[in-house]
């Protein structure tokens, strides 16, 4: 079955390249969430007016990934603990968040923050700031052309993602 994901790391375009990667994401594209404007635009979304953040939607397979495994990802591929930024990119538009599309992706977004913050906790980092809501009502605007599978088409294009270095604890999602 078809599900989709939403996730928002910083800079769209690096997620968007980890996602695709993995063996039963079926699609993915990059756009904007959880502000404004309609129909916003990259320079729009850049000055920090329109409150969106760039966001990754994700389709996959259920049948042959979980979403827990994209949850998984999505913690490890940035730093959840940075506010409105990750490395030199700064914003709001940068930041952390999770947009669920069902009741069992809200439970799991949160079980594994808190798995997850309890890992890096030892590490000097602080809370985790990523927002989890739920996608009802937040319009996903597709972005430019030019944004899409960006580091496709230009593999050695940017790509900052700050992550912890920390592994998520998969032991704990089943115990």
């Amino acid at each position: 079955m078809i599900e989709s994901a939403y996730f928002a790391t910083g800079c769209f375009w690096g997620a968007q390249r980890r996602f695709w990667q993995l063996d039963g994401v079926v699609a993915t594209s990059v756009g904007y969430m959880g502000g404004t404007r309609p129909m916003p635009t990259y320079e729009q979304v850049c000055t920090g007016v329109t409150g969106h953040a760039e966001t990754v939607k994700v389709d996959f397979d259920s049948e042959k990934i979980s979403y827990l495994r994209l949850l998984e990802e999505f913690w490890t591929m940035h730093d959840p603990t940075s506010l409105n930024k990750q490395g030199g990119d700064i914003g709001t538009q940068y930041r952390s968040a999770i947009f669920t599309t069902s009741s069992q992706q809200m439970k799991d977004a949160i079980t594994t923050r808190d798995i997850y913050e309890k890992a890096i906790a030892g590490s000097g980092y602080g809370e985790i700031v990523t927002q989890i809501l739920d996608s009802a009502g937040i319009t996903y605007f597709l972005a430019e052309e030019y944004h899409q599978e960006y580091l496709l088409k230009n593999p050695n294009g940017y790509d900052c993602h700050s992550s912890t270095g920390i592994a998520f604890p998969v032991g704990e999602l089943h115990s």
